[in-house]
């Protein structure tokens, strides 16, 4: 099972870069893009969608703005839009698609570093997350969740981590909150079970020629429910071509979806 995740940071800017070019090539079983950027009337046009692929959007109510996507090979049996929060549902956040026994998730966590009252709402946010995803692990069934995570969790997970100790991203509670996840709350990173090297990174500045010098972040993951731990077999950052300010990352399992 090959899933790929990407914040596509516009996906009209993407197509534009040659995503829906190279998405075809590499034969994924489940694609998840965030911060789709578009109307429900622009992802509906042919040059948005995949052939082969079920493809749903859930598309935020504010132009230009947010936005998830989930392109699957397999018909889901239900995909579910939200997580029932009135206040952050607006902003189209979580795309679920259900199969006999597993979800794979498109997520976007916010971003809390353009003015303090985001990072207030991305805590409340990360707290309110944090409660259904206990709920989800007792579930019968395993979970793939896909997105920008907008945390880097460990000092190995970006270049430039003392410096940036008191800025959204790698503040104390975010990276303790992101130690729960992978601690009580029984999620596992999935990339970091196969690869434990530095300078792994999925997203870059556009200041400072970051791109340039690998000036980066890892703040996309892929989170799994521990039966899945065994199961991943590879995990790659694509870097030859760029769709984004973020890479792509793909993760194989040796599973069926």
């Amino acid at each position: 099972m090959r899933i790929i995740t990407l914040n596509c940071n516009g996906i009209r800017a993407a197509a534009r870069k040659g995503l829906f070019d190279w998405l075809p090539k590499q034969n994924a079983d489940v694609i998840c893009l965030q911060e789709v950027r578009a109307p429900q009337d622009v992802v509906s046009e042919a040059s948005f969608q995949m052939p082969g692929y079920s493809c749903h959007y859930l598309c935020a109510e504010r132009k230009g703005y947010s936005g998830v996507a989930l392109f699957s090979r397999r018909q889901p049996d239900a995909v579910i839009e939200g997580l029932g929060w009135t206040d952050l549902d607006p902003e189209a956040r979580y795309l679920e698609a259900r199969y006999p026994g597993l979800s794979v998730v498109s997520v976007y966590i916010p971003s809390g570093s353009s003015k303090d009252e985001r990072q207030q709402v991305k805590m409340s946010f990360l707290d309110r997350f944090l409660a259904h995803l206990k709920t989800l692990r007792r579930k019968r069934r395993e979970y793939v969740l896909c997105g920008d995570w907008n945390i880097a969790h460990k000092e190995i997970d970006l270049k430039n981590w003392r410096s940036n100790q008191k800025n959204s991203g790698f503040l104390p509670e975010e990276r303790a909150w992101m130690d729960q996840l992978f601690g009580p709350a029984g999620f596992v990173d999935a990339f970091r079970v196969i690869n434990k090297d530095a300078d792994q990174y999925t997203w870059w500045s556009n200041r400072g020629q970051a791109w340039a010098k690998n000036v980066g972040w890892r703040i996309d993951y892929q989170v799994v429910t521990p039966k899945l731990e065994v199961c991943v077999k590879s995990a790659q950052i694509y870097t030859a071509e760029r769709f984004s300010d973020h890479a792509p990352l793909i993760m194989d399992y040796e599973t069926e979806l």
